[in-house]
């Protein structure tokens, strides 16, 4: 048993570099889970800093000098959060306000409805069935209301949170623009030297991962966007929040998609039932996915991701109960990273190959 352990071990670890590589990734990984709460705004600065450095280096192409650009970018960023903040929250909030307002009349139609399918299907729905649904459904809207009431009375608390990363995040974000290469030079003096593995993931990865990211943060916009308008040109009700909802789904490959699709079914159900305006919003709706899935996509993301279905389905899983909705954006440039790293890794058996070749050659 010893042996086996030993064999492995020399032939995955027997390069420096490989294991100078698995603890950064390992380094990497601990502080994330055990220090990212406390991390959180410099992380989250971290990131979008990283995303709006194409933007000032474009900015840097026209000569402007980097000082303007970095002032220039980081005014943007604060005038979209102030946007955000003081018109798209209070919208929002209201809508969320109207909508568990109106969950009583809603669940009462509900009702109703269910109360019809004994009759017109008495082979497959009995009335201690649809007793049981009834319950089912009022028990969870009981738990949605308690949790709505306990995230109003911590609410203070939040925006104390949103208040810190408010004023933090814009500050961080342009320090990291600024002082990029003093910063970049300051941490290479405390890394090994030995790190050239770590640097060729590194350069693989940097372009996948800005692209992907940019990318995935254009569909949000232009998915949610385009939702809004068509929802508000027909007419339905909550159309800004179920329109967000259909922004952020895309956030989640295949799951986000298919879970946002029962609200945006019920709300044009309860509004008009089953009627012709129902079947124009859900049509439009899956006009909205198809376009998204077939044209937007591959616009956007030049380079396909090279991952099988059940690959992203497990990163989103795993990064998702690891780091949250961060976890669950970011799972596909992780998948890709470790699938880069797994195909990059110098075993024994690639290094003879190697040296195989390199005898080949001369």
């Amino acid at each position: 048993m010893i042996n086996i352990i030993r064999d492995w071990y020399e032939r995955n670890f027997s390069d420096p570099q490989a294991v100078i590589l698995l603890i950064l990734l390992v380094s990497g990984f601990l502080i994330v889970i055990y220090m990212g709460g406390m991390l959180a705004p410099l992380l989250t600065s971290i990131v979008l800093a990283y995303m709006m450095e194409p933007v000032v280096t474009l900015l840097e192409k026209y000569r402007v000098p980097r000082l303007i650009a970095v002032i220039i970018v980081s005014l943007l960023f604060v005038v979209l959060a102030m946007l955000i903040l003081l018109w798209l929250v209070p919208v929002l909030s209201s809508q969320i306000t109207q909508l568990i307002q109106e969950l009583p009349k809603y669940f009462e139609k509900g009702r109703q409805g269910l109360l019809g399918l004994p009759e017109a299907y008495p082979q497959i729905f009995d009335e201690r069935q649809v007793n049981e649904i009834m319950s089912a459904i009022s028990g969870q809207m009981t738990g949605l209301g308690q949790k709505f009431l306990s995230f109003s009375l911590a609410s203070i608390p939040v925006m104390f949170a949103l208040v810190i990363y408010l004023f933090l995040v814009p500050l961080l974000i342009f320090f990291f623009l600024k002082d990029k290469q003093i910063i970049l030079g300051w941490i290479n003096k405390y890394l090994p030297k030995e790190r050239g593995l770590a640097a060729k993931v590194w350069v693989e990865m940097d372009q996948q991962i800005g692209n992907y990211v940019r990318g995935k943060i254009a569909e949000i916009f232009i998915v949610g966007g385009v939702t809004y308008i068509v929802f508000v040109a027909m007419g339905l009700n909550y159309s800004m929040l179920l329109a967000v909802l259909v922004g952020l789904s895309v956030i989640i490959p295949f799951i986000g998609a298919a879970a946002v699709t029962i609200p945006v079914v019920m709300i044009a159900y309860f509004q008009w039932g089953w009627s012709a305006d129902f079947t124009y919003v859900v049509l439009a709706y899956g006009i909205i996915q198809a376009l998204d899935g077939n044209v937007l996509v591959p616009l956007l993301f030049s380079e396909a991701v090279n991952l099988h279905p059940v690959a992203i389905i497990v990163a989103v899983l795993v990064f998702g109960g690891l780091w949250g909705l961060w976890g669950v954006f970011f799972a596909i440039p992780l998948a890709t990273l470790v699938k880069a790293v797994l195909n990059a890794w110098p075993t024994a058996q690639k290094q003879q190959e190697v040296q195989k070749e390199e005898v080949t050659a001369n």
